[in-house]
C-alpha cells in the first residue's frame, strides 16, 4: 500500500525542540525522517523504525553529501514536503564557560559551522528536486544569539546562526521560483534539558516573564511548513516572549 503521508526531514531530533517537533508533526499524521550521527535507538519513543532514521555526521561534509542518496531512497514518492534544519551545537569552555572570539580555536569554529550552517546548504541543495515536487518548505532554526550578544552562546554559535539567517533570505530568493518556501525561526530562552545554568534568571528581563516551551517552537515550525503559511517566505520569526524588544 502506498504511503501518502506528507514527509518531514528533521535534523537534531533527539531532544528539546527536535523532540517536540517530531511529536507535533506525528500528531498531524506526517511521516518524520530523523537525522542523527547515532544509529537508530532501540528505546526510541516514536513509532517510526529504522526506515525513518538516517545516520549522518553533519560535521563531516562528505558524509552529509553521501547521505543524500540514502534519504532519496527512503522518499518512495520522490517528494519531500518539509526540511527542518534544527541541528546545532554550541561548545563550551572549561566549567561551561562561554567561548568568545579569542578563546575559540579554529577547529571548533569549523566544527560549529559545518553542523550549524553548511549542513543546511548541503541538504537543501541535494534535495531541491524532491522539495520542488512537493512545493515544500524549508525551516532553518537560527537563534536570538544570531543578532545580539548572548551571555551563554559562544561566538562561533552566534555567527553561524547569523549566517543561517542570511542563508534563509538567499534560499527564499533562489528557490521561490521552484515553489519552495524558505523561512527561519529564532528561538530565545526555551526550557529544555540543555539550558545553561542561570538561564532562568534571564526570564526576569523577558516581557512575558517566563521561558518558552519546546511545544511553542514546534507549533511555529509546523505552521511554517503548513498550507496556512503558503504565502510566507524569506522571514525569520522570533520566538522569545518579546526578549528582542
Amino acid at each position: 500500500m502506498a504511503d501518502d503521508r506528507k514527509t518531514l526531514l528533521l535534523t537534531g531530533a533527539s531532544r528539546g525542540i527536535g523532540h517536540a517537533t517530531v511529536r507535533r508533526f506525528s500528531e498531524a499524521g506526517w511521516r518524520v525522517l530523523t537525522c542523527s550521527r547515532h544509529p537508530f535507538p532501540e528505546n526510541c519513543p516514536w513509532d517510526a523504525g529504522e526506515e525513518d532514521h538516517v545516520q549522518i555526521d553533519l560535521s563531516d561534509p562528505k558524509n552529509t553529501i553521501a547521505a543524500i542518496d540514502d534519504i532519496r531512497r527512503r522518499l518512495k514518492s520522490g517528494r519531500l514536503e518539509a526540511l527542518v534544519n534544527n541541528a546545532g551545537i554550541s561548545p563550551k569552555g572549561p566549567d561551561g564557560a562561554r567561548l568568545d572570539t579569542l578563546s575559540t580555536d579554529l577547529r571548533t569554529w569549523g566544527h560549529v559551522f559545518h553542523v550549524n550552517f553548511f549542513a543546511s546548504v548541503i541538504l537543501a541543495r541535494g534535495l531541491v528536486a524532491e522539495l520542488a515536487a512537493a512545493r515544500g518548505a524549508i525551516v532553518n532554526v537560527t537563534s536570538i544569539a544570531g543578532y545580539q550578544v548572548h551571555p551563554y552562546a559562544g561566538a562561533a554559535y552566534a555567527t553561524s546562526k547569523a549566517a543561517l539567517a542570511a542563508l534563509t533570505r538567499e534560499m527564499a530568493h533562489d528557490l521561490g521560483p521552484r515553489g519552495i518556501r524558505v523561512n527561519a525561526i529564532a528561538p530565545g530562552e526555551i526550557e529544555t534539558d540543555i539550558l545553561s545554568p542561570g538561564t532562568e534568571k534571564l526570564a526576569e528581563r523577558i516581557p512575558l516573564r517566563r521561558l518558552g516551551q519546546p511545544r511553542e517552537v514546534a507549533d511555529t515550525i509546523f505552521f511554517l511548513c503548513s498550507d496556512a503559511s503558503s504565502y510566507i517566505s524569506g522571514t525569520e520569526v522570533e520566538i522569545n516572549g518579546g526578549q528582542h524588544i
